[in-house]
C-alpha cells in the first residue's frame, strides 16, 4: 500500500511488520544485542547507541540529547530524546526532510497490551504507565509547536493512542492526507 509511495521508519520489532522499510530506527543496544544487529533487515539501520554501533558496523550513528524533550531542528545528526525510539524516529524524519509524517503505532498505553508483539525481557524493559510513559507523552504531544512552526504535518493514525496534540485519522484517511 505504501511501498514506493512514501519512506517508512519503523522502531524496533516494527521490522517484522515492514520489512521493505526504508530505515530501522532503535535506540537502545540492548535490543540491537538482542536482534544481533537484525541481519534480516537489509536497509538503512540508525541508532544513539555507540555500543550497538561498535559491535554492528553496519549500523549508523546518530547523536542523542538524552537531556531533551525538545526536538531538534538546528543541529543535524543530533536528535532530542524524548525519552524513547518513537520520538527520536519522529525528529529523525524530519530532520531527513518530511512534511508530512503519519504515526502509527504511537499508542504510549499499556492497559490495552504492552506491545503489538510479545513482551520484552530482560535485559529489555517494558513501558510503564507511571514512569516513562507520561514522558513520553509529554514530550510528542509537546513537539506539535515545533513540527507546526517548522511547516511540518503530523497526524496520528493510532486509533486508540493517548496522544491529543495531532488530529486523529484512520490509516486509510492518513493516506489520502499524506498524498495531497
Amino acid at each position: 500500500m505504501l511501498r514506493g509511495q512514501a519512506r517508512v521508519i519503523v522502531v524496533n520489532e516494527s521490522w517484522r511488520l515492514v520489512p521493505w522499510a526504508d530505515v530501522l530506527y532503535g535506540c537502545d543496544g540492548k535490543w540491537w544485542k538482542w536482534r544481533r544487529g537484525v541481519p534480516e533487515f537489509h536497509n538503512l539501520k540508525i541508532s544513539q547507541d555507540a555500543e550497538a554501533c561498535r559491535a554492528y558496523p553496519e549500523i549508523r550513528k546518530v547523536d542523542v540529547d538524552t537531556n531533551s524533550n525538545a526536538i531538534e531542528l538546528k543541529h543535524m545528526g543530533k536528535l532530542g530524546s524524548g525519552g524513547n525510539s518513537g520520538f527520536q524516529s519522529l525528529n529523525l524524519a524530519v530532520q531527513f526532510g518530511a512534511r508530512k509524517i503519519m504515526l502509527i503505532g504511537f499508542d504510549m498505553r499499556v492497559d490495552m497490551g504492552e506491545h503489538w508483539h510479545e513482551r520484552h525481557y530482560p535485559p529489555l524493559s517494558n513501558p510503564h504507565p507511571n514512569d516513562n510513559l507520561p514522558r513520553w507523552r509529554r514530550s510528542l504531544d509537546g513537539a506539535k509547536a515545533a513540527l507546526d512552526a517548522a511547516g511540518v504535518g503530523v497526524v496520528n493514525c493510532s486509533a486508540i493512542s493517548m496522544l491529543t496534540a495531532f488530529p486523529k485519522m484512520t490509516l486509510r484517511e492518513g493516506i489520502e492526507w499524506a498524498s495531497r
